[in-house]
């Protein structure tokens, strides 16, 4: 599959992967390629969460004339591929790890944004009419091994006392006499309103949003050169070509190789695979616990989630391979399909019905940034949002917007995550290498007790 610390191509007009939510449908995902030379006040390059709801504010709030160019079809990346999890967070620092490295206050303020995030997600679905699936909310984050249970009591007192939150604190009897018999889970937090959701169909409503704004997208135009005259950006497709004063870069953990020197070297693209079951009959939800469609993650360096889909399937994700060439080796299918059974051993031999991976983005800091170019500089006009560390649907709507909001010289909210660009790799060339170090520390990890 395309990997983009190797591809500087894209490909064009890709069809959507084989997934669940692919075959759900993908109605109205066919936007035209871009077949002439034309003009905007504002370029954003990636038709997924960021960059849909980017363009979609800059044309409703801005007045501005925006065109959208997408390599395939809105939701082709990562914004179509995960498993649609709706939480009130991002990158890879919760509370607790926000705390430490910033103070309360910033961290509270952090939290702010998150919520505000979160919320927007049912905003813009109430707006757009959006029917993503949404289901009844539920939120499990499993302790794998009994030491995370105190780390587990720390979190709950500071949300519940400082950020607002209802969290509850659940032994391994409670869990599985009332919510769900996970073998491997020794107890959990449970958060009452994060939920799950059909994200391609997300986005194909924020995909509808933008265009009744008053957005111009175009599907199968990926940016294959980039000349910059006079002080305008001209973005060149393979069918046409577009020129405005500004860009604003929205491709995340799918930027190809040397895209432009302000990413370059500063995303860690690493892979996601999921599995979703046939669906489960009674005896099986029963033998394995289910109350409800919760969805689900451990607390595993290497983290395994799962979630129960509103037609009776189990998708359980974890990590995959770490170059896109062995993306579809049977091994990280078989890895997850073992995992899933030594949860719930009722589960064993089951069907798998559908098997697909996609890219997050890691920063190198584990939080996300937005970074726009200084006006003084040879990039001026250039933006930027990414670097989610695979944990982007709910802040990626507002990410969208405060890209927005910056590019028009908007104030934002002064946090950590909107002050400074994304830092650059040590040694780039090697993130490779350092993945593979990480997993098996991370492998190592998850085995200790």
């Amino acid at each position: 599959m395309y990997d983009p610390l190797r591809d500087k191509d894209p490909g064009c007009n890709v069809p959507y992967p084989a997934s669940y939510w692919a075959g759900l449908g993908v109605d109205g995902a066919s936007y035209p390629a871009l077949q002439q030379d034309c003009k905007a006040d504002v370029v954003v390059i990636g038709a997924g969460y960021t960059g849909l709801n980017a363009a979609r504010v800059l044309a409703e709030r801005f007045s501005q004339q925006v065109v959208v160019l997408e390599a395939h079809q809105p939701g082709w990346g990562c914004s179509g591929r995960n498993a649609g999890f709706v939480l009130k967070g991002t990158g890879r620092l919760g509370a607790v790890q926000l705390t430490e490295r910033f103070g309360l206050e910033t961290a509270q303020a952090c939290y702010r944004e998150y919520r505000q995030a979160f919320e927007l997600v049912a905003t813009l679905c109430q707006q757009g009419a959006i029917d993503c699936q949404a289901q009844p909310p539920g939120y499990y984050k499993l302790a794998h091994q009994p030491r995370f249970l105190p780390v587990f009591k720390q979190q709950q007192q500071l949300l519940n006392q400082h950020f607002g939150e209802r969290l509850q604190c659940l032994s391994q009897a409670e869990l599985q006499q009332a919510h769900l018999a996970d073998q491997q889970a020794c107890g959990a937090l449970l958060d009452p309103d994060c939920f799950g959701l059909n994200p391609l169909q997300l986005a194909l409503g924020y995909s509808q949003l933008a265009e009744q704004a008053g957005v111009t997208l175009y599907g199968g135009s990926a940016v294959l050169g980039w000349q910059q005259l006079h002080g305008q950006h001209r973005l060149l497709t393979p069918q046409g070509s577009v020129t405005a004063k500004k860009v604003l870069i929205a491709t995340n953990g799918y930027t190809p190789k040397d895209f432009h020197p302000l990413l370059n070297g500063r995303i860690l693209p690493v892979l996601s695979s999921i599995i979703v079951t046939r669906p489960l009959t009674e005896q099986e939800r029963s033998a394995c616990g289910f109350r409800g469609q919760p969805i689900v993650m451990d607390t595993r360096a290497l983290k395994y989630y799962y979630r129960l889909l509103p037609d009776g399937r189990l998708l359980f994700g974890g990590r995959g391979a770490i170059q896109g060439r062995h993306a579809d080796k049977p091994r990280y299918t078989e890895a997850l399909l073992s995992a899933l059974q030594h949860s719930f051993p009722a589960l064993a031999g089951i069907d798998i019905a559908y098997r697909w991976s996609g890219w997050v983005a890691v920063s190198l800091d584990d939080l996300p940034h937005l970074h726009q170019a200084p006006m003084d500089s040879r990039y001026a006009g250039v933006s930027y949002a990414g670097g989610y560390c695979g944990s982007g649907l709910s802040f990626s709507a507002l990410a969208g917007q405060r890209l927005a909001e910056l590019a028009m010289g908007q104030a934002i909210p002064d946090l950590p995550c909107y002050r400074q660009p994304l830092r650059r790799f040590p040694v780039a060339r090697w993130r490779r290498l350092g993945q593979w170090l990480y997993y098996q520390w991370g492998r190592w990890q998850d085995q200790r007790h």
